[in-house]
C-alpha cells in the first residue's frame, strides 16, 4: 500500500483518523501489515497526554498481530508472509548494560509501542526485529492480540513465583488481567482462589478454573486467604493499591505479593507482616520476545483464551473509552482488516 490509514493522539483523548505516507522499514526493523491491536489499558499514557511530550503526534496501540510486509537491511531471521506479533516492549537495542547483562526486559535503548513510537491503532506499523514475536497456527489475530500484554503480563509474573504445584495462588480481580491469571494459574496446577467484588462472580470464577472464591466486598479478603491455609502467592491485577493492601496478611510464610495492576495510590503495608513470615511484595512489568512466544505457546497447548470484545478499527475512539469506563468484558480487541 503506497499509503495508510491510522489514528493518532496528541494532547488529551485528541484522536484524528489520518492517512500516512507508507515508508520502507529502516535497517534492523521490519513493515507489517496489521491484522488486530488488542486496545489495552497502558494506552492511557499516549492517549491520556501522559507523555513527555503530548503534543507530539503518535499512534496507541501495543497489543499489535500481522504480516511482515518488507524487512529492513541487515534482517535475516524474519520473512516477508511471517505472521508476527508485536507487544508494548517493543525490541531490545543488544548494546546497553542492562542488555549486556542479559535482562532485555529493562533495556535503556527499547522503544514502548504506541507510546514512544507509533503503535497497532493503524493498518501499517514498523517494529523492531528484536520485538518480533512468532504467532503460532492456533491463534487467530483477534485471539493473540490480548495476549502479547496482558496474557504476557500474568504470565511472567506466575513464572516468578517460587510455589509448588498444588500451592494455593490467589488471583485479587477478575477483569482484563485478572480473568486471564486465573486461567493461567489454573492450568500451572496451582490451587487458585479468586478475589473479586461480589458474590455473583463467584460462578464465573470457577468456571475459569478458580477452586475458590472471596467476596472483598462482603469479607476481610486476608483473613479469608488464612483460613484457607495461607497463599503461597497474590497476583493483584485490580489497579487499586487500597484493595491490595488488606491481602498481604493473607500470604503464608514467604509468600510473594507481585503487583501487575497499575493504580494512583500506595499500597500500605505493615513491617510485621513483611518481617515475621519473610514476605515480599514485587511488581512484574513484562517480558522479552521469545517469553512471549513461550506464552503463545502455552496458551494453545492449554488452551488458555481471552474473552474479547472486538470492534473495527473506525471505532477505535469509542472502544478505549468504553474500556476506561469499565464497560468492557473483558479485552477489546481492534479488527484492522474490518
Amino acid at each position: 500500500m503506497a499509503t495508510y490509514r491510522a489514528y493518532q493522539v496528541t494532547g488529551t483523548r485528541d484522536f484524528a483518523f489520518v492517512t500516512r505516507e507508507t515508508a520502507r522499514p529502516p535497517a534492523g526493523h521490519v513493515r507489517i501489515d496489521v491484522e488486530s491491536c488488542g486496545v489495552c489499558h497502558s494506552d492511557a499514557v499516549t492517549i491520556e497526554g501522559l507523555r513527555d511530550d503530548p503534543t507530539r503526534p503518535v499512534v496507541p496501540g501495543h497489543e499489535i498481530v500481522g504480516v511482515i510486509a518488507e524487512v529492513g537491511d541487515g534482517v535475516t531471521a524474519w520473512q516477508v508472509g511471517e505472521r508476527v506479533g508485536v507487544g508494548y516492549l517493543g525490541g531490545h537495542c543488544g548494546q546497553c548494560e542492562f542488555c549486556r547483562r542479559g535482562d532485555f526486559v529493562n533495556c535503556t535503548d527499547q522503544p514502548a509501542m504506541g507510546s514512544t513510537i507509533d503503535g497497532g491503532y493503524a493498518e501499517v506499523v514498523t517494529a523492531r526485529a528484536s520485538g518480533l514475536v512468532r504467532i503460532p497456527d492456533g491463534l487467530s489475530p483477534i485471539e493473540a492480540s490480548p495476549l502479547l500484554c496482558a496474557g504476557l503480563t500474568v504470565y511472567k509474573s506466575l513464572a516468578r513465583i517460587d510455589a509448588h504445584p498444588g500451592a494455593l495462588v490467589a488471583v485479587q480481580g477478575i477483569g482484563g488481567l485478572g480473568h486471564l491469571a486465573v486461567q493461567y494459574a489454573a492450568k500451572l496446577g496451582y490451587r487458585v482462589v479468586a478475589i473479586a467484588r461480589g458474590a455473583e462472580k463467584a460462578e464465573f470464577a470457577a468456571r475459569l478454573g478458580a477452586a475458590h472464591y472471596i467476596d472483598s466486598s462482603s469479607d476481610d479478603p486476608g483473613a479469608a486467604l488464612r483460613d484457607l491455609g495461607g497463599a503461597q502467592a497474590i497476583i493483584a491485577t485490580a489497579g487499586s493499591g487500597a484493595s491490595m493492601s488488606p491481602l498481604i496478611p493473607g500470604l503464608a510464610p514467604r509468600g510473594q505479593m507481585i503487583v501487575v495492576g497499575i493504580g494512583r495510590d500506595p499500597i500500605s503495608v505493615s513491617t510485621v507482616d513483611l518481617v515475621f513470615g519473610t514476605r515480599t511484595i514485587a511488581g512484574s512489568l513484562t517480558g522479552t520476545s521469545i517469553e512471549n512466544e513461550d506464552n503463545l505457546g502455552f496458551t494453545v497447548q492449554q488452551g488458555v483464551r481471552s474473552m474479547n470484545e472486538v470492534v473495527p478499527l473506525a471505532d477505535a475512539p469509542k472502544a478505549y473509552e468504553r474500556m476506561m469506563a469499565g464497560e468492557a468484558r473483558f479485552r477489546v480487541v481492534l479488527d484492522v482488516t474490518a
